[in-house]
C-alpha cells in the first residue's frame, strides 16, 4: 500500500499490479488484536475501509459484490430458513440475506467486533438490519464457531471472507469445508469468494477441489465485476450434494424487495463461465 499525493494505492506484489483511489481524507485508522482497519474518504467511491491495507469495500460498488453473494444461492436453495455467514463484519450480506422475509434466522460470525462497530458508524446503509430480530451476531473465528456447531443444523452457509491470508486463511482447506458438510442440512448450500479467474485461477481451481474433497457432491462458480478488487473480475463458488444449474426463478422474479444489480437473468448469466475458467475444474 502507499497513500502519496492523496491517493491510496493497493499493490499486488504478487500478481505486479496495483489500484488507485483519489483520497480526500483519512477518517479512522486503529489496530486491533487482528488486524488494521483504516477508513478514508474518497472523492467518487465514497467511504473506504481497508483491512491490513487491503481493500475491503467503497459505498459506491459494494452492493455488487453483497448482492451476488447472498441472492444467487439463497435462490437456489428450496427453502432457506436458517443462514450462517462466517466474516462480512461490515453487515452488507447480512443486510441483503435479511431482505428474505421467510428466513428465521441470521447467525453473523466475525472474528472483529470491530469492524462491524466501525462500519455501523461509517457505513450506516449496510447496517440497517443489525437490530433485525432475527439477527445474531457472535464475535468469534469462523473455523472455531464451524467445528462446534450442530451436525444438519444450517440450510446455507456464506463465506464472506477476506483473502486468504491472517484470520481468512484456514477458511480455505479442506478441513473447514468438512465442517460445513456436516453442519449443513442435506439441501444445504455453501458459498464462499473464491477471488479472481484472471488472477488467482489456481486458488479458486482448489476450491472446487477441496469442496469435492470435503464430501460436496456438485460445485459451481459465478462471476461478477468489482472494480475495486484486483483485476475487477471476481467469483464466487457454490457447493451442494444435488442439482446446481436450477433456482426459483418465479420467486427471483417476483421478490418483495429492491436490488441493484441482482436479477434473475443476471443469476443466470453468472453461471456461464469462459473456457479459461472451465478448464481444470472439476465436471
Amino acid at each position: 500500500m502507499s497513500l502519496d499525493q492523496n491517493w491510496f494505492t493497493e499493490q499486488a506484489s504478487a500478481t505486479d499490479c496495483a489500484f488507485s483511489l483519489h483520497i480526500k481524507k483519512k477518517l479512522h485508522e486503529e489496530e486491533t488484536p487482528f488486524q488494521k482497519i483504516a477508513i478514508y474518504e474518497t472523492t467518487e467511491f465514497g467511504n473506504l475501509m481497508t483491512l491490513d491495507e487491503l481493500i475491503m469495500l467503497t459505498d459506491r460498488d459494494n452492493f455488487i459484490y453483497h448482492e451476488m453473494m447472498s441472492h444467487p444461492v439463497l435462490f437456489m436453495h428450496p427453502n432457506p430458513l436458517k443462514i450462517v455467514i462466517i466474516g462480512g463484519g461490515d453487515c452488507g450480506t447480512l443486510h441483503e440475506v435479511l431482505k428474505h422475509t421467510t428466513i428465521e434466522k441470521v447467525i453473523e460470525v466475525e472474528i472483529d467486533e470491530r469492524v462491524t462497530r466501525l462500519s455501523e458508524q461509517y457505513f450506516p446503509s449496510l447496517c440497517e438490519s443489525n437490530n433485525d430480530p432475527r439477527a445474531e451476531f457472535c464475535f468469534q473465528d469462523g473455523i472455531d464457531w464451524m467445528a462446534t456447531a450442530e451436525e444438519n443444523s444450517i440450510d446455507v452457509i456464506i463465506v464472506d471472507s477476506t483473502d486468504p491470508l491472517g484470520p481468512g486463511e484456514g477458511l480455505f482447506t479442506v478441513e473447514f469445508y468438512r465442517d460445513c458438510w456436516r453442519v449443513l442440512t442435506p439441501e444445504g448450500l455453501l458459498v464462499q469468494q473464491s477471488e479472481s479467474p484472471l488472477l488467482h485461477l489456481s486458488l479458486l481451481q482448489s476450491i472446487h477441489y477441496g469442496m469435492r474433497q470435503a464430501g460436496f457432491k456438485t460445485t459451481r462458480s459465478l462471476q461478477f465485476p468489482q472494480c475495486v478488487y484486483p483485476s475487477g473480475w471476481w467469483t464466487a463458488t457454490i457447493a451442494g450434494n444435488g442439482d446446481l444449474t436450477q433456482f426459483r426463478e418465479e420467486a427471483a422474479r417476483n421478490k418483495s424487495f429492491k436490488t441493484r444489480y441482482y436479477n434473475p437473468e443476471i443469476q443466470k448469466a453468472s453461471f456461464a463461465l469462459p473456457n479459461l475458467l472451465l478448464e481444470g475444474l472439476p465436471d
